[in-house]
């Protein structure tokens, strides 16, 4: 998204808001210099749900109270998903009033058509989408991945990279099934998230696999808490 231009500020990744007393984080918060507003834009590795919608109406409202300047314009929100259903997007954003698209590749009429031509266009989406879903999950892995070592009781006194807390719950036998996996497609992410180009089929792998991990620490600390 850095790249695509068109007057976009990176403001932040994963940007914290506080919203009575309890946390959320943004998946990428931008300012358009043109149109004058934030943008929020959440990536989703699944198919839309009806319930993207509501959450994004959350942040849409949050930042326009907590953020927008009283001159910048409506902050817009943009949803990228794995793929969509275009009965169900209508239904979910038929009554909205703020300013929202959903995309799988393509921006949906609930966006302006003002705005749509100072946003990326179809092919800038389809060709940022892969890589923006591998460095989105990396960030949800390790936040669990930090979670989950500390409530088993190693918790780094200093920042450590993936690939060293995985190494040590192996050892401890606490490591998921699929770390051996997740660890082959680690690099793949890592080159990701620092800006490497990284070719759509590497990535669609690294996805499938970090999936599933997640899903099974998820699973992990599911067992641990009940």
């Amino acid at each position: 998204m850095l790249e695509l231009g068109k007057g976009f500020a990176f403001v932040g990744s994963q940007y914290h808001l506080e919203v009575g007393g309890q946390d959320y984080y943004l998946d990428l918060l931008f300012y358009h210099l043109r149109l004058r507003c934030f943008v929020v834009i959440e990536l989703k590795i699944e198919d839309f749900k009806p319930e993207f919608a509501g959450k994004m109406n959350f942040y849409l409202s949050a930042v326009d109270d907590q953020l927008r300047h009283k001159d910048d314009q409506a902050t817009i929100g943009i949803i990228l998903c794995k793929g969509r259903n275009e009965v169900v997007v209508e239904y979910a954003l038929r009554d909205t009033s703020k300013p929202m698209g959903v995309a799988y590749y393509q921006l949906l009429p609930a966006l302006p058509p003002q705005l749509q031509q100072d946003l990326p266009t179809v092919e800038e989406f389809a060709r940022e989408f892969p890589l923006m879903s591998v460095v989105k999950l990396r960030i949800e892995i390790e936040r669990a991945l930090r979670d989950f070592a500390t409530a088993n009781g190693f918790s780094p006194s200093r920042p450590t990279s993936l690939g060293i807390m995985l190494r040590e719950l192996q050892r401890r036998g606490l490591a998921p099934a699929s770390t051996q996996q997740f660890l082959d497609s680690l690099r793949v992410m890592n080159e990701a998230a620092h800006g490497v180009d990284v070719d759509p089929e590497s990535a669609q792998r690294a996805v499938d696999v970090g999936t599933i991990f997640l899903a099974e620490l998820s699973d992990l600390n599911a067992g641990r808490e009940n």
